[in-house]
């Protein structure tokens, strides 16, 4: 019989930090949700066009639905657009919009909607991050760069009530990927004329997805209601749902543990100290996804704008024993950027250990032995697997090159002001694949990006990226990306991969249904239910 008694105590000790949540939130409505999960962290919004993080993405998936929509196995289907039909060799698609597809006030969807929403995306008084998602569609980026100020010369035509047009640069493959991702989301411009400010506040947020937000109470949940109005209501099982913005990994666990919660959708939820036990329970789901936990370099100041300092923090890393010793669930080093499995992928060598030439490279840039190295502060969210990362980096760096870190722990929207002003030295990042191909990777980090956030810049890497982007031919255009990820992570490094994910879920499979492992991380709301 396996030793427990360890395992066993923590769930004594945290129930009590369970217990105290149940209390200060369930005295507030005693209703219980048909599906209860636990989200992470707090959202910082639910307006599709500034979303960027994972949280608030499975959220407004529920309350918003585009041209397509994923499904459970993470393959776009037909969403708002019942078909599409593509012409002349994939730079014009037609896409034809339901008749019975509603907003949740009862309005029609329209291409005029979906024709509004992606221009407020492309205006750039919106400062949307996400903006060069819409990037393939002709005069997008003019529009978004402030070049071209005519929005009708953007690619985009709304034919009649129920006909789009969209005309791209180049084929796109994986257009229809794009059409399910948030970015490309329509929002009903009514509301957001009328309350500009205030428009995704329940009460006034009309959406088009399988759920309406009935309440949204800060650090303590997000009620969800099935949308009476949504196109395939009647498939949709769970009435309603609630989002629990639990973010410690013991706290989240143990409430699911002991029943507060059906549904665990987040590594960063889960202790690193029970892995190794719950890899043994049934109700514990991993396999790959395409998502890479990594290192941003700030390289808009010293001491890492210079490429030596950070080719030597990066060669002083040792993937192998975070991997090891703190994830253990089975994730993989990284040397490149780009994840294994990812289509059109062509593998690089990377970066591996190698502290005689860190030493020598820190040395060279002034710093020998880690001498009059500026102290620099290391930037992560708030999460115990990150502390425990945080900790073991900081050690790491020490050793290897003699230079100390300080440990600096923000909550999630204080961290992603952060990331965003550039308000850090070296920070924790981790990137999940909006669809399968090294584009959704490396385009991240050409010249003024919006998820750049390192303030690198480097004009061979854009023309890199922008002639992937212009390449029809697959072969051609997966060695022009194996050319630009060397430069990002073997020469230029604004950034160092640590190690591939491992997506996990904990749920009981013999009474959940509609949750599946895939390469995307997509678990739509509107596909789960409860096996009879």
């Amino acid at each position: 019989m396996r030793d427990t008694k360890r395992y066993d105590g923590l769930l004594v000790g945290l129930r009590l930090a369970s217990l105290v949540v149940c209390l200060s939130s369930c005295g507030l409505d005693s209703r219980r949700a048909d599906l209860v999960f636990i989200n992470g962290a707090e959202p910082e919004t639910l307006d599709p066009a500034l979303i960027t993080g994972q949280p608030e993405g499975r959220i407004a998936g529920a309350l918003f639905e585009g041209l397509a929509a994923f499904d459970e196995f993470g393959v776009a289907r037909p969403g708002v657009a019942e078909r599409w039909e593509v012409f002349d060799k994939g730079h014009r698609y037609l896409f034809h919009l339901r008749a019975n597809a509603k907003w949740s006030n009862g309005d029609s969807v329209t291409a005029y909607d979906f024709l509004q929403s992606w221009k407020r995306t492309l205006d750039p008084q919106t400062a949307a991050d996400y903006a060069y998602m819409l990037y393939p569609i002709v005069g997008a980026r003019e529009f978004n760069e402030g070049s071209e100020k005519d929005f009708s010369n953007v690619g985009v035509k709304a034919l009649n009530p129920l006909l789009l047009e969209v005309r791209l640069l180049n084929p796109t493959p994986y257009f229809p990927d794009l059409c399910a991702f948030i970015t490309y989301f329509p929002t009903h411009s009514a509301s957001v004329a009328k309350y500009p400010d205030a428009w995704s506040r329940p009460g006034r947020l009309v959406g088009n997805g399988a759920y309406v937000l009935e309440t949204w109470r800060l650090n303590d949940r997000i009620r969800l209601q099935k949308n009476p109005h949504y196109w395939d209501r009647d498939n949709v099982r769970m009435k309603t749902v609630d989002i629990l913005p639990i973010s410690a990994a013991t706290t989240a666990f143990n409430y699911y543990h002991s029943g507060g919660a059906h549904l665990l959708l987040d590594k960063g939820l889960v202790p690193v100290q029970l892995i190794d036990e719950l890899k043994r329970r049934s109700d514990f789901h991993s396999a790959p996804f395409l998502a890479t936990y990594f290192l941003r370099f700030n390289c808009s100041r010293p001491p890492f704008n210079d490429v030596r300092v950070r080719k030597a923090f990066a060669l002083a890393l040792d993937k192998n024993l975070i991997t090891k010793k703190i994830t253990r669930a089975g994730e993989k080093p990284a040397t490149s950027f780009v994840p294994p499995g990812t289509a059109n992928h062509l593998a690089i060598e990377g970066l591996t250990r190698d502290v005689v030439w860190a030493r020598r490279l820190l040395a060279e840039a002034g710093f020998p032995d880690g001498r009059g190295f500026p102290l620099v502060s290391y930037l992560y969210n708030s999460s115990e697997l990150n502390d425990f990362i945080a900790v073991e980096l900081r050690e790491m760096i020490r050793s290897a090159l003699g230079v100390e870190m300080v440990l600096r722990k923000q909550e999630w929207k204080v961290y992603l002001n952060s990331l965003n002003a550039l308000d850090y030295d070296l920070a924790r990042s981790s990137w999940v694949g909006d669809y399968n191909d090294p584009n959704t990777f490396l385009d991240l980090f050409v010249t003024g990006g919006g998820n750049n956030r390192t303030g690198w810049s480097y004009i061979a890497y854009d023309e890199l990226i922008f002639a992937a982007a212009m390449q029809s031919d697959s072969q051609s255009r997966s060695k022009i990306f194996q050319d630009a990820e060397r430069i990002l992570v073997e020469q230029e490094c604004p950034i160092a991969p640590l190690y591939y994910f491992v997506g996990i879920q904990m749920y009981d499979r013999t009474r959940l249904g509609g949750v599946e492992p895939n390469l995307l991380d997509e678990h739509p709301l509107r596909k789960i239910y409860w096996r009879q």
